[in-house]
């Protein structure tokens, strides 16, 4: 199954589609409970925060959407 996650990126370039990215987990305890987000490493991008942790924190650009301030990555992430 394959798991598509988004992530802001602020600057432009910094990878492509069809890059394969690690990524680094973080989470934070909250009253909802505990909330998870992903880094693309280095620091290239970031997630929302998601109640649903991911099992492989590695996956492959698949799109990159440009807004009006910022980017839109999209990771394939194979569970």
């Amino acid at each position: 199954m394959v798991r598509k996650m988004e992530f802001r990126m602020e600057r432009a370039g910094l990878i492509q589609v069809g890059d394969y990215v690690e990524l680094k987990e973080d989470s934070s305890s909250t009253m909802a409970g505990v909330m998870f987000y992903y880094t693309i490493k280095d620091a290239v991008a970031m997630s929302n925060n998601t109640k649903k942790r991911l099992r492989k924190k590695e996956g492959t650009v698949s799109a990159i959407d440009a807004k009006e301030s910022y980017w839109t990555v999209t990771v394939d992430i194979d569970e």
